[in-house]
């Protein structure tokens, strides 16, 4: 370890380079630098799924159970950021997030098979507003299927009232791949939760549980504040059903994709300030054809919310992946439209 710094400092001492770029060298963590972090252990929960526990350096701020963090990971060369849940301990010296390998996907297969411990990742401080209020209701839902679970757990391993009534209903396609399958279940026999699992593979005999049915599992959810967090179809279920019964602000909702009612017509995308042109069809976002492309795109929660991957759309047509929206810009009039839940509409250039 001592060699390789060695090394990498005597590189950077034969190229032209500020101050500050010494200064990460030696300590990359220190304060008043863009906040990092360090793995500092890689834990496999399911074959496609992984926990990294990271150190934050010098500025990081406690976060509130149940928010996201973005994290920066080097793929290839390209600065990819991502945004996952907290699922540990947030009055510890270090967070954890959990990793699902998606098929195609950059990030989560290179959490899943290259992270290791002592690697530097780039963060952002915790976003996000699916959380407790303080106090607490006394009785409480979740409804979560797949990935869902993680903002989820990180409530669970940080709410400490052992008198609460905590209702939890998970769903996944096997038990193999059930997220924190056996904590859930010793929360349930030594009496924190009520854990009602649903194994929903093509072999169980059994689907998610719809929205609608809820009843059948926990007949008093009407009394209860739920937090629901999953599939686009399971929270649009619930939105539908906590609505149709006028209880709609007892529902939480937490989305790691945004609601698609519309899509675009596709088209080319001018990156014009890294001068790529990239072809992308209706249903993919900006974002995630630049990012494909190579291009550093700034990107946040990846559902329309925090805002931090807007970008000038100088030319052409772009459609919100939400809405249907089609937003137009001239070279004299660019308007500001966001990447991740945006699709091109036609040919469209954006200036990044």
């Amino acid at each position: 370890m001592v060699g390789q710094s060695a090394r990498k400092l005597a590189e950077a001492m034969a190229t032209p380079l500020l101050p500050e770029d010494f200064l990460g060298l030696i300590d990359p963590m220190r304060f008043g630098a863009d906040l990092r972090g360090r793995v500092v252990d890689v834990r496999r929960e399911t074959p496609s799924a992984t926990s990294l526990v990271i150190r934050p350096g010098r500025g990081w701020r406690r976060p509130t159970p149940g928010q996201y963090i973005r994290v920066g990971f080097e793929v290839n060369g390209v600065r990819l950021w991502r945004a996952y849940s907290l699922t540990g301990p947030v009055d510890a010296d270090t967070v954890s997030i959990t990793v699902r390998a998606i098929p195609d996907g950059k990030v989560s297969n290179h959490v899943l098979n290259r992270v290791r411990p002592g690697q530097l990742v780039y963060l952002d401080q915790a976003a996000g507003d699916f959380v407790l209020p303080d106090p607490a209701p006394e009785r409480l839902l979740f409804l979560t299927a797949g990935s869902g679970i993680t903002p989820v757990m990180g409530i669970l391993r940080n709410h400490s009232r052992a008198t609460a009534d905590i209702v939890v209903v998970h769903s996944a396609p096997t038990a193999e791949e059930m997220l924190f399958r056996e904590e859930l279940r010793h929360l349930g026999e030594t009496g924190r939760i009520r854990f009602l699992e649903r194994i929903t593979g093509r072999d169980a005999g059994e689907v998610r549980l719809p929205a609608h049915r809820i009843g059948d599992v926990v007949p008093d959810w009407q009394e209860r504040h739920t937090w629901a967090c999953g599939p686009t179809g399971l929270l649009d279920e619930a939105d539908a059903h906590w609505e149709a019964n006028g209880i709609a602000e007892r529902l939480h909702t937490e989305r790691f994709r945004p609601r698609v009612t519309a899509v675009g017509d596709g088209g080319e995308i001018d990156f014009s300030a890294s001068g790529t042109l990239v072809t992308a069809d209706a249903g993919t976002t900006i974002l995630d054809a630049g990012e494909q492309a190579g291009v550093l795109m700034p990107s946040g929660c990846r559902m329309g919310i925090c805002f931090n991957c807007v970008a000038p759309l100088r030319e052409g047509s772009v459609r919100d992946l939400r809405t249907g929206e089609l937003t137009t810009a001239v070279p004299e009039d660019p308007v500001l439209v966001q990447t991740c839940v945006s699709a091109a509409a036609g040919p469209c250039q954006i200036v990044l």
